[in-house]
Protein backbone atom coordinates (compact mmCIF):
# COMPACT_ATOMS: atom_id res chain seq x y z
CA UNK A 1 0.00 0.00 0.00
CA UNK A 2 1.43 3.62 -0.96
CA UNK A 3 1.97 6.15 1.72
CA UNK A 4 -0.87 8.42 0.03
CA UNK A 5 -3.44 5.49 0.41
CA UNK A 6 -2.45 4.26 4.05
CA UNK A 7 -6.01 5.22 6.42
CA UNK A 8 -5.36 8.78 8.00
CA UNK A 9 -7.28 8.52 11.27
CA UNK A 10 -4.95 5.40 12.68
CA UNK A 11 -1.32 6.58 14.24
CA UNK A 12 1.35 4.07 14.33
CA UNK A 13 -0.01 1.50 16.42
CA UNK A 14 -3.53 1.25 14.50
CA UNK A 15 -4.80 3.38 17.36
CA UNK A 16 -7.29 6.09 15.98
CA UNK A 17 -5.57 9.69 16.08
CA UNK A 18 -7.05 13.20 14.94
CA UNK A 19 -5.01 13.89 12.03
CA UNK A 20 -2.35 16.87 12.32
CA UNK A 21 -2.76 19.70 9.87
CA UNK A 22 -0.80 21.54 11.85
CA UNK A 23 1.90 21.95 9.04
CA UNK A 24 -0.40 22.44 6.00
CA UNK A 25 -0.51 25.91 4.87
CA UNK A 26 -4.64 26.72 4.07
CA UNK A 27 -6.38 26.91 0.79
CA UNK A 28 -9.66 27.11 -0.75
CA UNK A 29 -11.39 24.74 -0.18
CA UNK A 30 -14.70 23.58 -1.84
CA UNK A 31 -16.87 20.17 -1.81
CA UNK A 32 -20.07 19.45 -3.10
CA UNK A 33 -22.39 16.61 -2.10
CA UNK A 34 -25.43 15.10 -3.09
CA UNK A 35 -28.26 12.85 -1.91
CA UNK A 36 -31.02 12.10 -3.35
CA UNK A 37 -34.82 11.53 -1.66
CA UNK A 38 -37.29 8.94 -4.01
CA UNK A 39 -40.84 10.56 -2.03
CA UNK A 40 -43.05 8.43 -4.53
CA UNK A 41 -44.99 10.92 -7.31
CA UNK A 42 -47.89 11.47 -4.70
CA UNK A 43 -45.88 13.14 -2.05
CA UNK A 44 -43.94 14.80 -4.07
CA UNK A 45 -46.69 16.71 -6.21
CA UNK A 46 -47.65 17.59 -3.10
CA UNK A 47 -44.52 18.66 -2.12
CA UNK A 48 -44.30 20.35 -5.11
CA UNK A 49 -47.50 22.15 -5.27
CA UNK A 50 -46.18 24.70 -2.57
CA UNK A 51 -44.13 23.40 -0.89
CA UNK A 52 -46.17 21.31 1.69
CA UNK A 53 -46.64 23.38 4.62
CA UNK A 54 -46.21 21.72 8.11
CA UNK A 55 -45.95 22.77 11.86
CA UNK A 56 -42.03 22.54 11.84
CA UNK A 57 -42.40 24.99 8.19
CA UNK A 58 -42.51 24.16 4.12
CA UNK A 59 -40.25 20.99 3.84
CA UNK A 60 -38.11 22.33 1.23
CA UNK A 61 -36.78 25.47 3.32
CA UNK A 62 -36.70 23.58 6.56
CA UNK A 63 -34.26 21.05 4.82
CA UNK A 64 -32.12 23.64 3.57
CA UNK A 65 -31.69 25.30 7.20
CA UNK A 66 -31.33 21.64 8.38
CA UNK A 67 -28.51 20.94 5.69
CA UNK A 68 -26.53 24.36 6.79
CA UNK A 69 -26.97 23.92 9.85
CA UNK A 70 -25.34 19.37 10.09
CA UNK A 71 -22.94 20.83 7.74
CA UNK A 72 -21.94 23.38 10.03
CA UNK A 73 -21.99 20.87 13.05
CA UNK A 74 -19.88 17.95 11.20
CA UNK A 75 -17.13 17.79 13.97
CA UNK A 76 -19.66 16.90 16.29
CA UNK A 77 -21.17 14.61 14.85
CA UNK A 78 -18.17 12.69 12.92
CA UNK A 79 -15.94 11.60 15.41
CA UNK A 80 -12.09 12.84 14.44
CA UNK A 81 -13.15 15.55 12.35
CA UNK A 82 -11.48 18.94 12.53
CA UNK A 83 -14.11 21.69 14.09
CA UNK A 84 -14.31 23.72 11.06
CA UNK A 85 -15.24 27.95 10.51
CA UNK A 86 -17.39 27.18 7.16
CA UNK A 87 -16.85 30.39 4.69
CA UNK A 88 -20.21 29.04 2.94
CA UNK A 89 -22.33 26.46 2.77
CA UNK A 90 -25.61 26.11 -0.07
CA UNK A 91 -27.92 23.55 0.16
CA UNK A 92 -30.30 23.71 -3.07
CA UNK A 93 -32.94 20.80 -3.48
CA UNK A 94 -34.43 20.05 -7.04
CA UNK A 95 -37.52 18.21 -8.14
CA UNK A 96 -36.96 14.94 -10.28
CA UNK A 97 -39.92 13.94 -12.07
CA UNK A 98 -41.46 11.26 -11.40
CA UNK A 99 -40.84 10.70 -7.75
CA UNK A 100 -37.66 12.00 -6.43
CA UNK A 101 -36.13 15.48 -5.03
CA UNK A 102 -32.13 16.03 -5.79
CA UNK A 103 -30.30 18.06 -3.19
CA UNK A 104 -26.68 19.10 -3.28
CA UNK A 105 -24.83 20.59 -0.73
CA UNK A 106 -21.57 22.75 -1.25
CA UNK A 107 -19.33 24.10 1.47
CA UNK A 108 -16.75 26.34 1.05
CA UNK A 109 -13.04 26.89 3.49
CA UNK A 110 -10.26 28.69 3.45
CA UNK A 111 -8.45 26.26 5.57
CA UNK A 112 -5.70 23.09 6.34
CA UNK A 113 -8.18 20.53 5.74
CA UNK A 114 -11.22 19.95 3.76
CA UNK A 115 -14.84 20.13 3.83
CA UNK A 116 -16.15 16.76 2.04
CA UNK A 117 -17.60 15.72 5.07
CA UNK A 118 -19.84 18.88 5.59
CA UNK A 119 -20.75 18.52 2.24
CA UNK A 120 -21.53 15.14 2.65
CA UNK A 121 -23.35 15.83 6.17
CA UNK A 122 -25.32 18.77 4.96
CA UNK A 123 -26.76 16.82 2.29
CA UNK A 124 -27.19 13.89 4.33
CA UNK A 125 -29.04 15.97 7.72
CA UNK A 126 -31.44 17.93 4.15
CA UNK A 127 -32.32 14.70 3.01
CA UNK A 128 -33.08 13.12 6.68
CA UNK A 129 -35.53 16.20 7.41
CA UNK A 130 -37.26 15.56 3.80
CA UNK A 131 -37.95 12.27 5.34
CA UNK A 132 -38.72 13.42 8.94
CA UNK A 133 -41.17 15.72 7.95
CA UNK A 134 -42.76 13.51 5.21
CA UNK A 135 -43.26 9.84 6.69
CA UNK A 136 -46.84 10.91 8.11
CA UNK A 137 -47.69 10.41 4.83
CA UNK A 138 -45.60 7.38 3.70
CA UNK A 139 -42.82 5.50 5.10
CA UNK A 140 -41.96 4.13 1.87
CA UNK A 141 -39.47 6.96 1.32
CA UNK A 142 -36.00 5.95 0.31
CA UNK A 143 -33.25 8.21 0.90
CA UNK A 144 -30.13 7.08 -1.71
CA UNK A 145 -27.05 7.90 -3.40
CA UNK A 146 -25.36 10.28 -0.76
CA UNK A 147 -22.36 10.53 -2.53
CA UNK A 148 -18.97 13.18 -2.92
CA UNK A 149 -19.51 14.62 -6.55
CA UNK A 150 -16.57 16.84 -6.42
CA UNK A 151 -13.47 18.90 -3.88
CA UNK A 152 -11.19 20.92 -4.93
CA UNK A 153 -8.47 22.63 -2.69
CA UNK A 154 -5.73 20.40 -0.31
CA UNK A 155 -3.43 17.60 -1.94
CA UNK A 156 -5.87 16.21 -4.52
CA UNK A 157 -9.18 17.18 -6.49
CA UNK A 158 -11.90 15.00 -7.13
CA UNK A 159 -14.53 14.85 -9.86
CA UNK A 160 -17.28 12.29 -9.64
CA UNK A 161 -18.05 11.84 -13.47
CA UNK A 162 -22.04 10.41 -13.86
Amino acid sequence: MSDSSKLTHLNAAGQPAMVDVGQKQPTRRVARARSIVVLGSEILKLVQDGDLPTRKGPVFQTAILAGIMGAKHTSELIPLCHPLGLDDCQVRIEVQQPDSVIIECTSSVTGKTGVEMEALTGASVAALTIYDMCKALSHNIIIQETRLLEKTGGKQDFHHVD
